[in-house]
């Protein structure tokens, strides 16, 4: 990423997360939530999996490229995030929380 001569990242993470809110959300109408793991049901290695909800709960059906390209974008856009466990895109707020957490009631 660019930086300016202060070494402030020319495009804020808070600006890049919600632009892939966006993106996501004009790429799968309806969706609300996307969760994203190493754990594709239909590999034996690490790949790239999303499981998108709507605003009720329900799991929307997608194709495999779509919820490979959503896991990715997520997965790049915070590659600081320790994925060795699920996390979830919140598209409302742009907003990224550990999967596990939400699950415990520890978190969002």
């Amino acid at each position: 990423m660019l930086a300016m001569p202060s070494g402030i990242p020319a495009c804020p993470d808070a600006d890049r997360q919600h632009r892939l809110a966006t993106q996501l959300a004009d790429m799968i109408p309806g969706a609300a939530t996307v969760r994203v793991s190493l754990t594709d049901p239909q590999q034996r290695w690490p790949h790239p999996h999303a499981t998108v909800k709507d605003a009720a709960g329900k799991t929307l059906e997608l194709g495999r490229t779509t919820t490979t390209v959503a896991a990715r974008w997520i997965l790049r856009t915070w590659p600081e995030a320790d994925w060795t466990r699920p996390h979830t895109f919140h598209l409302a707020d742009a907003t990224l929380t550990r999967s596990d957490l939400i699950t415990a009631g520890r978190g969002r």
